[in-house]
């Protein structure tokens, strides 16, 4: 989860990390630090809370170097304090590490140190201490042909010792120019550009020098110096990453002129979408119908006619993307879906086989719980396909297939923008499936795809409910509990709106299947209530306008979220009611829906005086279980 940069061969080395550290602040914020080295050793300012308490201390004691190394942190081990903020060094300060993952066996390690002191909580400290370690021994592993101490070799050496998730970058007094980096199911990238070398967990980081980068794959290290890059496997043997170019670029990851990311990114999402869709249709020859393509399959398509069960495994936001997706693959495919949270999928055996088709969704493409699940179900042969906005990413190089969402960089903690267009992708699969099955036939699809094609414009309509949205907020900010319902499709996005309230307002909020609030949840209802109801005009909604009923006997305060088809029945039913444009299908339905749910609670949150940016205790990318 945390954010790791590092530079070499830049006269302004520092102000490059921390320029860095402010593009990777969402991984976390709980402190952050830079080391440096120069002729007098490593220099270390590091400081709890977020990166203006860095900065700040910046300013009262500048460091000055051509090699820095930065870390903003998500804590894991230890509070979020000075001391255990990163870097760490060993006690004698000739090395500093950053890391980002969870060293499981540290505990072991530190007792096999003996009486060495630690200056921190962290698990991440002992690492600093081995390699010193190794590099003090001068053993023949840990030494260069020359004889002089080699850190590359040291760090590998240490690195055969660990246990668990980590994305390692390694200073040392001795060795001033160059930054060794390991990797293992945390993200990593390197670059190299004009005469500096680069590290980062995230390109973001490094969009503002280059758009050529590599990540590096589980088990490889790398040498970084001004001179360039040289990447080995565990056993030191010339190794190849995956290199591929960025394709978006500085301004992308800037506000823009809006007051929060979260908002310049709700604003962003008619774009999104549309450049989700775009070219998704193409002829496979020359006077043959065009058919819908992924970005990536390297399996046949006509693997997708053995297919007798899907599993879509995805963690939050994401999760909910997936439940549209049940909705669209098995009404398109008439494949059966289950829906699972990847952090349990493989801890409950569950049956998998090479006839189940798994598809993994992550917006990052580095969720280590989603990856994890996804490699389980390649272990028993079953196919992968990936949904994520990251090319490059761990799980978009790992699966057997893979949809890119083009949503562009979302910087804000609270997903919007990547929401919306894994809905698409999920709709883009399920009709894959239904045409590789043969049960939609191509015109069927150009079809359905030339009325998706309606989605950008109709979300231009929603987002000028806005100002309506903010007059909500303002009357509702101080509810103390609110309910979210649907059904159907309306189901996820009833979920999706309770977290994004929670998640950015810190408030009590929950979401339920409108037909199950008699079933227990409606004993939570009382007058001061505030329930959101999902109500498009569709097959469910006499249900939901009976579910509204009940709510308000309660004594409940409705805000009804309907279409044209709708709204006219539901003003008799709820409080407030906001009318959106009728989608151009009902499977899309949830792609409007969503947005209303997002400005409302950006309203609340910002009313509220929190940061929607950077919430408490969340972190954008969860790579550490």
């Amino acid at each position: 989860m945390c954010g790791i940069i590092g530079i070499t061969g830049h006269a302004a080395a520092v102000d490059g990390v921390v320029a860095g550290l402010r593009r990777l602040e969402y991984r976390g914020y709980d402190s952050a630090g830079v080391v440096t080295t120069d002729p007098e050793g490593l220099r270390v300012v590091k400081r709890a809370g977020k990166l203006d308490n860095l900065a700040g201390a910046l300013d009262g004691q500048p460091l000055s170097a051509s090699t820095a190394l930065g870390h903003t942190r998500w804590a894991t081990h230890g509070e979020p304090s000075d001391r255990n903020a990163h870097p760490h060094l060993d006690p004698s300060g000739r090395v500093a590490i950053v890391h980002n993952g969870i060293i499981e066996n540290y505990q072991t390690l530190k007792a096999e140190l003996g009486d060495v002191r630690f200056a921190s909580d962290t698990d991440s400290e002992v690492v600093a201490h081995l390699i010193a370690e190794q590099l003090t021994a001068s053993s023949t592993a840990a030494t260069a042909a020359d004889g002089t101490p080699d850190l590359l070799a040291a760090v590998r050496a240490v690195v055969a010792r660990l246990e668990g998730a980590y994305a390692l970058c390694v200073v040392a007094a001795d060795d001033p120019e160059t930054l060794v980096v390991a990797k293992h199911e945390a993200p990593l990238i390197v670059a190299q550009a004009e005469g500096v070398g680069y590290c980062a967990s995230d390109v973001a980081a490094l969009i503002e020098h280059t758009n050529e980068v590599a990540a590096l794959l589980d088990g490889q290290f790398a040498r970084i110096t001004p001179q360039g890059i040289e990447v080995v496997d565990v056993d030191g043997v010339p190794a190849t990453p995956h290199a591929y170019t960025v394709d978006w670029d500085l301004a992308a990851a800037e506000k823009q002129g809006y007051d929060h990311f979260m908002l310049k990114e709700i604003h962003e999402q008619p774009q999104a979408v549309a450049d989700t869709l775009l070219d998704r249709l193409n002829a496979p020859a020359p006077g043959l119908p065009p058919r819908l393509q992924l970005d990536e399959l390297r399996i046949d398509e006509g693997e997708f006619s053995r297919i007798d069960k899907v599993f879509i495994l995805a963690c939050g936001t994401s999760l909910h993307a997936g439940m549209v997706g049940k909705l669209a693959i098995e009404h398109w495919a008439g494949i059966p879906v289950d829906v699972e949270v990847a952090s349990e999928f493989r801890y409950r055996d569950p049956i998998v086989d090479p006839h189940t088709l798994v598809i993994a969704i992550s917006q990052s493409g580095e969720t280590i719980d989603t990856i994890a699940g996804a490699a389980h179900a390649r272990n028993q042969r079953a196919p992968v396909i990936a949904l994520t906005n990251v090319v490059g990413s761990t799980l978009a190089r790992e699966a057997d297939g893979g949809l890119y969402t083009h949503a562009g960089p979302e910087v804000a903690v609270a997903s919007t923008k990547a929401f919306t267009t894994q809905i698409v992708g999920c709709l883009l699969l399920g009709l894959y499936f239904g045409q590789a099955r043969g049960r939609v036939y191509s015109s069927e699809v150009a079809d359905i795809l030339e009325r998706f094609d309606r989605v950008p414009d109709a979300l231009r309509e929603v987002l000028e409910l806005d100002g309506q949205l903010r007059e909500l907020a303002q009357r509702y900010h101080d509810v103390d509990y609110t309910m979210f319902i649907g059904r159907h499709a309306g189901l996820p996005i009833a979920m999706e709106g309770a977290l994004k309230l929670k998640e950015i307002s810190y408030l009590h909020a929950e979401a339920f299947p409108a037909g199950e609030m008699k079933h227990g949840p409606i004993a939570l209802i009382e007058p001061g209530s505030l329930v959101v109801a999902l109500a498009p005009a569709g097959h469910v909604f006499g249900k939901m306008v009976s579910n509204i009923q009940e709510v308000r006997a309660r004594g409940a305060s409705v805000l009804a979220i309907g279409t044209a088809g709708s709204t006219a029945a539901l003003t008799e039913h709820a409080d407030d009611v906001l009318t959106l444009p009728e989608p151009p299908h009902e499977l899309a339905g949830p792609i409007l829906s969503v947005v209303p749910l997002q400005l409302f609670s950006y309203h609340v949150a910002t009313l509220r005086g929190e940061d929607v940016d950077q919430p408490r205790n969340l972190a954008k990318t969860v790579t550490v279980e």
